[in-house]
């Protein structure tokens, strides 16, 4: 329980370092997205996971 915690607090170190160091970029992804539609936003959500379930077995 306290890894998926850690990795939660990574992810929002993340997050907060992308919005503090460049918001205007962060603000135009922001933007393309909204412009995409709800099936691309999916598959991209799914490779991103199993992206990180890969990358995850090879750090563990």
């Amino acid at each position: 329980m306290t890894d998926l915690l850690a990795a939660l607090c990574l992810v929002l170190v993340l997050e907060g370092l992308l919005l503090f160091a460049a918001p205007a970029a962060w603000k135009q992804a922001a933007e393309r997205l909204m412009q995409m539609d709800a099936r691309a936003l999916r598959q991209i959500g799914g490779l991103m996971m199993i992206a990180g379930l890969v990358a995850l077995q090879f750090v563990r």
